[in-house]
């Protein structure tokens, strides 16, 4: 009776998943149409300019950036031109040679330099050389708070004492004190992975979204601690807890915060979009699938290649796959007579290394590929060299 009613259920969710995954999936941009880590209106025409060997657009760019200290659109483009450099660095370097004092060249020389030895073997070392290039970028404009985050991002490689860290996040935040970009940096410099621990991640995390302004990301930064907490493995030692259980509730806190900063941002607009990537996933792992679905509606096409990097050498499919899978949890939890509303009861959260449902009586695994947190070492876009 037991084997029959369990086959039962699960033919009616099958069925359930036939009949409402289509209308589900009306509502999210086509595979076809979804863009990674698509440059803004600004950026792009400076990028199609650089390919062509032309710095000109650039250094406009940056320089009003600088002029109207817009820190974070200067942070966020300063990252993807000197990812842009690392294999097509002839404009860079014409840039550097005409004017070799301009700050803005300086800075996207120096977090250039950052990215070349953050992917060698001889890390820490080359960092070590790359401290003059910093100063260089700080001191040609000290007002600017982008060169103190590449001086996190810095101290972190190089191993630096806390006592560096925080003279170094004292200019940072002494020069902006909301600056997005450097509290990522600090968090991650705090996270159990390099020189911290769970608990004083989520404590800097959670205090940081507590001051910040209204609307700002830094409101989402305890959704990279949670990201941290469930990247850090789901086996704990005999007779403790694993970080996941640990910090169970302040994982669903964090992702709380992140739906509501989402909702304050217009569905599609590709500012939020590494949040909204970032909170899409770790709800997914959490099993709360139908608020997931809701962000990969609110992304719309603006895939980022954080967090998916560090499941997979494909991001843009790691995406996909996990935004199917959660449509059709959805679609499994819906009743036969409905077209579309809330999912019937909340499924468990997912185990983030080995795709099980976690310890809860009758709640839900997750979908395909929300499990695999791999590959941690790897640089990439906006994940300041995770």
């Amino acid at each position: 009776m037991v084997r029959t009613m369990s086959f039962v259920r699960a033919l009616i969710r099958a069925v359930r998943a036939v009949r409402h995954t289509p209308h589900l999936a009306a509502a999210l941009p086509a595979d076809e149409e979804l863009l990674l880590d698509a440059p803004d209106g600004r950026l792009g025409p400076a990028l199609v300019a650089a390919a062509r060997g032309e710095y000109g657009a650039v250094a406009e760019l940056l320089a009003t950036t600088r002029e109207s200290a817009e820190w974070e659109n200067r942070d966020r483009y300063t990252m993807r031109l000197a990812a842009f450099a690392a294999s097509r660095p002839d404009w860079l370097a014409d840039w550097l040679a005409a004017a070799p004092r301009d700050p803005d060249a300086l800075l996207v020389k120096a977090e250039l330099a950052i990215v070349r030895a953050w992917g060698s073997p001889a890390r820490a070392e080359l960092l070590r050389d790359t401290a003059p290039l910093i100063d260089a970028a700080a001191s040609a404009e000290p007002a600017d708070p982008v060169p103190w985050r590449i001086a996190l991002d810095h101290a972190r490689g190089t191993h630096a004492p806390h006592t560096v860290f925080e003279s170094l996040w004292a200019e940072a935040v002494g020069r902006s004190s909301h600056h997005y970009g450097c509290h990522v940096a600090a968090l991650q410099y705090l996270s159990a992975q390099w020189y911290g621990s769970h608990r004083e991640c989520f404590g800097f995390a959670e205090e940081a979204a507590a001051d910040a302004l209204p609307g700002s990301l830094v409101q989402a930064l305890p959704v990279r601690a949670a990201f941290a907490c469930l990247a850090a493995g789901a086996t704990p030692l005999p007779g403790r807890q694993s970080p996941q259980e640990l910090f169970s509730d302040r994982i669903d806190a964090a992702a709380d915060l992140g739906v509501a900063l989402s909702a304050a941002y217009e569905v599609g607009d590709p500012w939020p979009a590494e949040v909204r990537n970032l909170l899409a996933y770790v709800l997914v792992v959490r099993g709360r699938y139908e608020e997931a679905l809701e962000q990969f509606r609110r992304i719309g096409p603006y895939v980022t290649a954080f967090p998916w990097a560090r499941l997979d050498d494909d991001p843009l499919g790691r995406f996909v796959e996990l935004r199917d899978g959660a449509r059709r949890q959805v679609a499994a939890a819906m009743p036969l007579g409905r077209e579309q509303g809330p999912a019937a009861g909340p499924a468990g959260p997912v185990d983030p290394l080995r795709n099980a449902p976690a310890k809860a009586a009758g709640r839900a695994a997750g979908p395909p590929g929300a499990s695999a947190l791999g590959k941690p070492g790897r640089s990439r876009s906006g994940d300041h060299y995770a």
